[in-house]
């Protein structure tokens, strides 16, 4: 019999204890799994914002409005290059659950702030050609199974016409692309005068102002001359970087990366108790068995590597199936969080990071029974029963 078949048998001779080690462990993984890609793609748009890119909100809360006329005075401040503007339109597509990543925005300047944003010439001429045209993101359309020139009606669960109606009738102008920031894929863009003719409230106002400057090296001088422009009034702004922005934005939730690390760190503590523990048990179970291998010529070192290798293969195993599970998971639902978060599937650096994790949990469980056989004396071993 050789080593490998042996380290088998010795794992499968109580299925049921392999069986709940593998679960436990399975468990571990398929949350690293998961929280990790979830937490990878939630501040994606974060590293993946044009750093000469600046934003400014209402100073009070971002959801607040600011008139619209804004826009002409940071224009004016010397260092600014493209100014634009969004309303979120809160808008759904056949089903009120599914909310859609939409904006109202002014398309000509919008197009120049996001100069990433890439689609046919055509289909950018029609979207500026056309007051009741969309412009949406490859993920959406996908998902929604859009074309250009499709005729669609879309609702909002916020704003309302003035002829009572809560939905919009629109033409797909466009399918965009956006290498750099991919959750922008998820997104959906109708025209701001469309949206501001139409609505009973809020016309004339917007949620916040996107621009670019000429060098990053202004970016800090050209948001305090902003803020410092409106201070005092009834709508004071507040101005940082794209980046910045998406940060806090993801704050608001909460401190996303110290939860998930909390969560993945208490499993995987839990697993670490449970499997050394039962690993500690199952050497001392066959204590006899090792005594006679030692008699039968097997080293100590042979015995403490055949003990490792059943750590580090059930571990292996639960972390395999954990994060296999995991990827399928995140991919099945990637296109329900599209536009709200990054790309939500598993990449290779936290694959190979889980079965790190899987190597070191093997190592430390197996670490102690493999030590007591290792050092497992043949006349004790042989006395116990």
């Amino acid at each position: 019999m050789n080593q490998g078949l042996l380290v088998a048998k010795n794992l499968g001779r109580r299925k049921l204890r392999t069986i709940l080690l593998l679960v436990a462990i399975f468990i571990a993984f398929f949350l690293y799994g998961g929280l990790e890609s979830f937490q990878r793609a939630f501040y994606a748009s974060s590293d993946a914002a044009a750093s000469d890119r600046l934003i400014s909100v209402n100073k009070v809360n971002f959801t607040l409005p600011l008139p619209v006329s804004y826009a002409a005075r940071i224009a004016a401040v010397d260092g600014v290059k493209h100014v634009t503007y969004q309303n979120w339109f809160g808008g759904y597509y056949q089903d009120p659950k599914e909310v859609l990543f939409m904006f109202a925005a002014e398309p000509a300047s919008y197009l120049d702030v996001y100069s990433d944003v890439v689609m046919p010439a055509a289909q950018r001429q029609a979207w500026l050609a056309d007051r009741g045209g969309l412009i949406v993101g490859r993920t959406a359309a996908d998902k929604y199974h859009w074309k250009v020139g499709d005729h669609i009606p879309i609702s909002s669960n916020i704003y309302s016409r003035s002829n009572g109606s809560h939905t919009w009738d629109f033409t797909i102008s466009g399918i965009f692309t956006d290498a750099n920031e991919k959750a922008r894929e998820g997104m959906v863009l109708m025209r701001h005068d469309y949206f501001d003719e139409s609505v009973t409230f809020g016309r004339d106002t917007v949620n916040m102002f996107m621009f670019t400057t000429t060098s990053t090296q202004l970016n800090d001088r050209i948001a305090k001359a902003i803020d410092a422009q409106f201070a005092n009034s009834p709508d004071e702004t507040t101005t940082d970087t794209a980046a910045a922005f998406n940060r806090a934005f993801a704050a608001q939730l909460g401190n996303i990366a110290l939860i998930i690390t909390l969560v993945v760190a208490t499993a995987f503590a839990a697993i670490l108790l449970i499997v050394g523990n039962t690993l500690v048990m199952s050497v001392r179970e066959r204590t006899r068995e090792i005594a006679v291998l030692k008699t039968l010529g097997f080293s100590g070192t042979t015995i403490l590597a055949q003990i490792l290798a059943e750590s580090l293969l059930l571990a292996l195993l639960g972390a395999l199936l954990g994060l296999g599970f995991a990827a399928l998971l995140l991919k099945l639902i990637s296109s329900i969080t599209a536009g709200f978060v990054g790309s939500l599937l598993m990449s290779w650096p936290v694959f190979a990071a889980g079965i790190g994790w899987a190597v070191l949990l093997g190592l430390v469980t197996g670490a102690i029974p493999a030590w007591s056989g290792l050092r497992l004396r043949i006349a004790a071993g042989l006395g116990r029963r």
